[in-house]
């Protein structure tokens, strides 16, 4: 804390004496033109720098916010190419789903007028085993629809199966490839009969065990092999594929070998059923 005696300088007198010099500084800088050259030049020193400066950071600013708008276009285009790309593979993919269906119809017409002398009625798969190939799967056509226990299912060219459950809307098909499944079957160049048996293991390998052939005859590979007239159950002459090997048996009295079956038994989505049974065809 000061005291009494001390002398104080006010405030107001330093204000006036510093608006003077000002003042005066300003009157001799107009008068005088070198006067406030070298002040100009300091502050200018100072200050040309900071301004660069500063317009460069507001031109830097300016490019950026240039640059996210831009970005923010790209962005918003790239989503809207995103969401037609998107559209046109729902587009192409649902083309190849009724191209592919329609070749499957296709084919299915073709099978049909093949066997022309069977009636037949269209049927879709509308569900299979949890194993990757179709050795057994349900349709959707059933007892209302004239289908009953025993009746051939052809697709993809040729056999696929038979009929072995029925219910009102719905069908259950065990195909040639099961290894319950077991055809009399017979060569369409000798006649000659063999049976045709179902294995899930070979047909990985894309064929199906051949057997009680008659060593006597003479099988090339190529051959085509159909259901015999013997079969109790299997229509005659419908087609199970092509001889791929056969060999002698160890008994010398037989021959067996392996075809490979005209379906596709890991893609089944439409087959016809042929409305006959063997029994009926018979008496």
């Amino acid at each position: 804390m000061k005291k009494k005696g001390d002398s104080e300088f006010p405030t107001k007198y330093i204000l006036f004496i510093l608006t003077f010099v000002c003042a005066a500084c300003i009157v001799l800088s107009i008068i005088y033109e070198d006067f406030g050259r070298p002040v100009k030049n300091a502050a200018a020193t100072v200050v040309i720098p900071i301004q660069e400066g500063m317009n460069k950071v507001g031109g830097w600013m300016a490019a950026r916010s240039d640059d996210l708008k831009e970005l923010r276009d790209v962005m918003k285009e790239n989503e809207s190419l995103k969401k037609e790309i998107e559209s046109l593979k729902e587009e192409n993919t649902s083309l190849l789903l009724n191209n592919n269906k329609l070749k499957e119809l296709q084919e299915l017409l073709g099978l049909s007028d093949q066997y022309s002398t069977y009636n037949k009625v269209a049927a879709s798969v509308i569900s299979k085993d949890s194993s990757n190939w179709f050795s057994s799967f349900i349709i959707d056509k059933g007892s209302e629809d004239g289908i009953a226990v025993d009746m051939n299912v052809i697709g993809n060219g040729g056999l696929i199966g038979i009929i072995t459950k029925v219910g009102n809307n719905y069908a259950v098909v065990r195909s040639i490839i099961d290894d319950s499944s077991s055809v009399s079957a017979q060569f369409s160049t000798t006649q000659d009969t063999c049976i045709v048996d179902g294995d899930l293991k070979l047909i990985n390998e894309g064929i199906l065990p051949i057997s009680n052939i008659n060593k006597d005859i003479t099988i090339a590979d190529g051959d085509m092999v159909v259901t015999s007239n013997i079969s109790s159950k299997f229509l005659p002459g419908i087609l199970i594929g092509y001889v791929k090997e056969i060999s002698n048996d160890s008994n010398n009295l037989t021959k067996s070998g392996y075809i490979t079956p005209i379906a596709d038994f890991a893609h089944i989505s439409d087959v016809l059923v042929i409305t006959e049974l063997k029994v009926n065809i018979e008496e």
